[in-house]
């Protein structure tokens, strides 16, 4: 599969709006404190964490790593382009590991190598947070091929959810909601740009015809509501 580059560029997972809400959510989750020590894996920008060491001030910076170097990575974090199983066994240890919309990346077999190693890299009463689309009832704007390859990897998805509670076991669920107002002609162009991983592997001549399908099934301001399923495990 393609790399991803363009989930987390000028799309609303990049806005202010966006980042404050998520950042509100995190700390209901977990005490943040200038000595909270974070991981951010899949980290893309870095716009999550970043916006987080802006607030808080921590002692050590926040760490970012992702397979993909973008040169516009915010620079007041420390990030590493490295795979995320490296790194978890340099053994540092962490108050609070996200991993946000990037499970879908991991075969069923890394899946349970990054978990475990997720689990002896956290500190006492550390938190791992795992983010993912909602698989049920999902509205992310589509048209329909891009709708199939979603709903593909939805229900790919929902294997994994058994993985992650399977070895984790003591999780809790919650979801996190961010209600989306994007003009129309931004949304295609997050389209085109492929912004998210259902679109990487089609051919032009499709992206082309769905950008058609979604100019007349949509109107010029298009609403719907993003919703990410929450995993939450407590060491």
């Amino acid at each position: 599969m393609k790399k991803l580059k363009n989930w987390d560029n000028k799309t609303w997972l990049s806005s202010k709006p966006y980042i404050s809400q998520f950042n509100k959510f995190l700390k209901k989750k977990i005490n943040l404190n200038k000595d909270t020590k974070i991981l951010d894996i899949g980290c893309g920008r870095a716009n999550i964490i970043s916006a987080l060491q802006k607030k808080y001030k921590f002692r050590k910076k926040p760490i970012g790593i992702d397979i993909i170097a973008n040169k516009d990575v915010k620079k007041n974090i420390v990030f590493k382009k490295i795979d995320a199983l490296k790194y978890l066994k340099t053994k540092e240890k962490y108050d609070l590991i996200l991993i946000k919309q990037t499970i879908h990346f991991f075969t069923k077999t890394k899946l349970n190598n990054l978990l475990n190693l997720a689990k002896k890299s956290l500190n006492p009463n550390g938190k791992i947070l795992i983010f993912s689309l909602k698989t049920k009832n999902n509205s992310i704007p589509c048209f329909k091929k891009m709708k199939e390859n979603l709903e593909k990897s939805l229900k790919r998805d929902e294997v994994l959810f058994k993985i992650i509670k399977n070895n984790l076991k003591k999780i809790s669920y919650t979801n996190f909601n961010f209600k989306v107002n994007i003009s129309k002609q931004k949304y295609i162009r997050m389209i085109k740009e492929r912004y998210i991983s259902c679109l990487l592997n089609m051919s032009n001549k499709e992206i082309k015809f769905g950008i058609s399908e979604i100019k007349s099934k949509y109107k010029n301001q298009i609403k719907f509501t993003d919703t990410l399923k929450c995993i939450s495990y407590r060491k």
